[in-house]
């Protein structure tokens, strides 16, 4: 292997980033301007600018640094589905620094279209577009419960609820349409493969700080209101848990690696609101992409491929391994849903 992709959804870096990465983010989806409009002033909020991009550029330079710890020559390349550095031109300069063959990471740690299919078409549209010389790549696999993932996660609820006496933890991941759900393929009862996945990373990381009742919920859903969505949203369930007495949640962001902007502005100002409405003490705890033991995680996936070091799992839920060159994978899920005519 000659480089690493690092694979990632892309956000503005300025005002002007906005209305286009919105658009780009959204073709061929229905989304309607209103709904744009919405989330553009999300975005405006922050001046702008998604946190995302320094996230990923920060993690990135922590991985260059645990490679060489390791001593692995693997320089590593960043590339965005939606906004600049685009996986095209990222691809192109990697063709153009001789670059052959690569491992890819993506920012997800799940299956389903939107984590784990749609990287997949990313990298074949880039390859397309490169044309002849575009380096092969292996995308790596999924890692919802890598230990190192489920004990960053951890820490990090237990950094949260330091000053919680009594509290509810809830889990939250991206919501997405049911039938893309269920079209992300079986998990071992119930639902689809992506919320399968999310539900034992959930169980995983509460075993872990000791907690046996939690809720898994969802957030940031975009759609229209006549398709069913993954249930219940986080600022509704809030309103179910102060209905039952619950004096405080904590809640853990599992279905994100980076704190960027959707877990900003859905949970520490949609969320964190309504819970002050309520009367409820709130706390979220951090995502893992700061952690140091991120940047390890992702070298020990590439090392499994490099050096065959065995892949560190805490489960045995149906998960994914590694696509090349953007063909699925032998588990055939993440297939995008079927549309129904209209």
């Amino acid at each position: 292997m000659d480089a690493l992709l690092w694979l990632s959804f892309g956000g503005p870096e300025s005002p002007e980033d906005v209305r286009p990465f919105l658009e780009n983010v959204t073709r061929g989806r229905g989304v309607p301007p209103e709904r744009l409009d919405e989330v553009e002033h999300h975005y405006q909020s922050f001046g702008g600018v998604s946190p995302i991009n320094r996230l990923n550029r920060a993690a990135i330079q922590a991985t260059e640094d645990a490679l060489g710890r390791q001593g692995i020559d693997l320089p590593v390349y960043f590339g965005n589905r939606n906004w600049h550095p685009m996986v095209e031109d990222t691809l192109a300069q990697m063709a153009a620094d001789g670059v052959r063959r690569a491992l890819v990471f993506p920012t997800s740690a799940y299956g389903g279209y939107s984590a784990c299919r749609q990287y997949d078409e990313d990298i074949e549209r880039a390859r397309a577009a490169v044309g002849d010389g575009a380096p092969d790549l292996v995308k790596l696999r999924h890692f919802f419960d890598h230990p190192l993932f489920v004990g960053a996660f951890a820490d990090a609820v237990r950094a949260a609820a330091r000053d919680l006496a009594d509290y509810r933890l809830v889990f939250t991941a991206h919501s997405v349409p049911v039938s893309a759900d269920l079209a992300s393929g079986p998990p071992a009862e119930g639902g689809g493969r992506y919320s399968g996945q999310v539900a034992e990373a959930s169980r995983l990381v509460a075993e872990s700080v000791g907690v046996r009742e939690y809720d898994v919920v969802w957030q940031s859903r975009s759609g229209p209101p006549q398709v069913p969505w993954l249930e219940p949203d986080i600022v509704d369930h809030l309103d179910i848990l102060a209905g039952k007495g619950v004096p405080a949640v904590v809640v853990c962001p599992v279905g994100f690696v980076s704190d960027h902007l959707e877990v900003v502005w859905d949970l520490d100002t949609e969320a964190a609101e309504r819970a002050a409405k309520l009367g409820m003490g709130f706390a979220r705890a951090a995502c893992p992409s700061g952690d140091p033991r991120f940047a390890d995680l992702v070298v020990e996936l590439v090392s499994e491929h490099l050096s065959g070091v065995p892949a560190r799992r805490l489960s045995d839920f149906p998960a994914a391994g590694c696509t090349v060159n953007g063909a699925p994978c032998a588990t055939l899920c993440c297939e995008p849903a079927r549309q129904r005519p209209r």
